[in-house]
């Protein structure tokens, strides 16, 4: 018998509602509901490519050349992005994690992180997908176990796919924010500029087009209950998909897949990634979390439709 490229592969339900989660990284493979993809994720058989509904922990995006300072010491990640020279989303995402509980509508996923050279910390990571009749609900908690203070940001890759297109051109985009970061040629954030009037002003609904996404954005609108909502809709009625963020992400990643290595890939889903750091929060401090021993992040994300 032969053993799928992401592990064991684990099943969650709720009515028409279906959620894959993986064992290699404790990604989230697929999400429908009905007969319709709400994810543009990958087959069983298939390995995960372009980072696809992973788990960035503890870091998400990338360390600019996978240096960094901590408290007086210098430390050297292993570079995993060789075309930027960075280190990229993290170190859970190709480990095997455990399956600690499961419910027919909800799973809970846990991993330990020890010392390693670039990050001599120690962490208890722990994801919870859920399905409730609002649709899926992505926690994550993560302890530091180790003895001292260490750097830490968490986010997420999932891929939306446009509600009733074959090509993300066609989908209403809104994201709800004021402000993005400009990169560098390494992909890292040099500064920062307001988004109204610009191209990637979608603050109000906006047809995608041709307009290539790769970028930050921050100062986030929130409603009542303190999510800040990235909408995708159908100009044609075809329906709506919502992904929602809680206070804990003041990030959001926006990526029109472009740039991904399979060309029949690219278009074909919107990469909407919740950071709780700027990408090189490592290296400029920008939204990092300093986990003090002990003490546990809590984050959370979800994704709505209609």
């Amino acid at each position: 018998m032969s053993v799928r490229p992401t592990g064991e592969q684990i099943e969650i339900t709720l009515g028409e509602q279906r959620v894959a989660v993986v064992e290699v990284g404790a990604g989230l493979r697929a999400y429908s509901v009905g007969d319709r993809a709400i994810l543009d994720g990958y087959e069983a058989d298939e390995p995960c490519d372009g980072a696809r509904g992973q788990a960035l922990i503890p870091w998400p995006n990338r360390v600019r050349d996978g240096r960094y300072e901590w408290e007086g010491q210098s430390q050297q990640l292993d570079i995993s992005e060789p075309v930027t020279g960075n280190a990229s989303h993290g170190l859970l995402r190709w480990r095997n994690w455990r399956m600690r509980t499961r419910e027919s509508s909800r799973v809970v996923m846990e991993e330990t992180l020890h010392p390693a050279p670039g990050y001599p910390f120690t962490l208890d990571a722990t994801l919870i997908y859920e399905l409730t009749d609002a649709g899926l609900t992505v926690t994550a908690e993560v302890t530091n176990a180790g003895d001292r203070a260490c750097p830490y940001g968490v986010g997420f890759h999932p891929y939306l796919r446009p509600p009733g297109a074959l090509l993300i051109d066609s989908v209403l985009l809104t994201v709800p924010a004021a402000r993005r970061l400009i990169n560098d040629e390494q992909l890292i954030p040099v500064a920062s500029e307001p988004l109204a009037g610009t191209e990637l002003d979608f603050a109000s609904p906006r047809l995608l087009g041709d307009v290539v996404i790769n970028d930050c954005f921050t100062d986030l609108t929130r409603d009542d209950d303190g999510r800040a909502r990235v909408i995708l809709e159908s100009p044609q009625g075809g329906g709506r998909s919502v992904l929602w963020l809680d206070e804990a992400y003041p990030y959001v990643m926006v990526y029109s897949g472009d740039t991904l290595p399979v060309s029949g890939e690219r278009r074909r889903g919107i990469g909407i990634e919740p950071m709780s750091c700027a990408p090189n929060a490592f290296g400029s401090g920008e939204g990092l979390i300093r986990l003090e021993p002990g003490q546990t992040h809590r984050a959370r994300w979800g994704i709505e439709t209609a």
